[in-house]
């Protein structure tokens, strides 16, 4: 296991997140991941979430970086608010992420199969990882230009006692099949070791690609997600946060797939 620092950032209102990703490469901190806040996907009920949303906090920026990568003290100038963990990874997984991201955020053209249809009426609420129609109703009023880009769901999770299990079993159906076959792939999962996160009580993270937020509404309206969502999923959780972000380039622009495949 390799011990990685995730980091949620709202700059102040004088600062851009292309300057800021710029300080960090001045300063020779290259971010294992660097993404732009969305939408929050499902709030925190409990835990942290005096922090996170209790604020109203606009959080701009997601990055993960290596434990030996502090923020610089430039670059910290322009931070409003910080919330960060302190997460076990593991060093396979990290050693071929650059590659095995690069091939997710630039797919060969038309390797990606569209959006399933819905099978489920829309719920009253995300919350539970269902498709809302707020939800639909967000999606469609995003940019068209960037309504169709991979995006990455970064997921904090806290378990019920004895209740680890039962959320693999989950984490097996996803990868198997009820997330897989809507383009849901898991990038990194961490054990949270230290930091806010830590302290308030989280126990993992795992951070989650979609060729695009259809993809993932897709996957929650449907029946086979859904079955194993509530056999599972639902109740091994004492809490959890779904943030969409997308990923960005070292001008803070948001990858786009269509342009030349190359390293974030």
């Amino acid at each position: 296991m390799v011990l990685c620092n995730i980091h949620l950032i709202s700059l102040r209102d004088e600062a851009s997140p292309a300057l800021f990703l710029g300080k960090l490469r001045w300063n020779g901190i290259k971010p294992i991941v660097q993404a732009r806040a969305i939408r929050w996907m499902i709030l925190p009920t409990q835990i942290s979430a005096g922090h996170l949303i209790g604020r109203n906090i606009r959080w701009d920026l997601f990055l993960v970086l290596e434990e030996t990568d502090p923020i610089p003290h430039e670059a910290q100038l322009d931070i409003e608010a910080i919330w960060s963990a302190s997460c076990g990874v593991s060093s396979k997984a990290l050693s071929g992420y650059a590659a095995a991201n690069s091939k997710l955020l630039y797919p060969p053209p038309g390797s990606v199969s569209p959006p399933e249809p819905h099978d489920i009426e829309p719920s009253n609420s995300s919350q539970n990882l269902e498709t809302s129609l707020e939800l639909c109703e967000w999606i469609g009023a995003m940019p068209t230009e960037i309504r169709d880009r991979p995006v990455s769901m970064l997921n904090l999770l806290a378990f019920k006692p004895g209740m680890k299990d039962q959320y693999k079993k989950y984490g097996d159906a996803f990868t198997a099949n009820v997330g897989s076959r809507h383009g849901g792939k898991v990038k990194l999962v961490g054990r949270v070791a230290g930091g806010p996160a830590g302290d308030d009580g989280w126990d993992e993270i795992a951070f989650v690609h979609y060729p695009s937020v259809s993809h993932f509404a897709a996957m929650a309206a449907s029946r086979d997600y859904q079955e194993a969502n509530h056999e599972y999923r639902l109740p091994s959780l004492k809490d959890t946060l779904i943030l969409c972000v997308m990923e960005v380039d070292d001008q803070a622009n948001i990858v786009d797939p269509r342009q030349t495949r190359e390293r974030l």
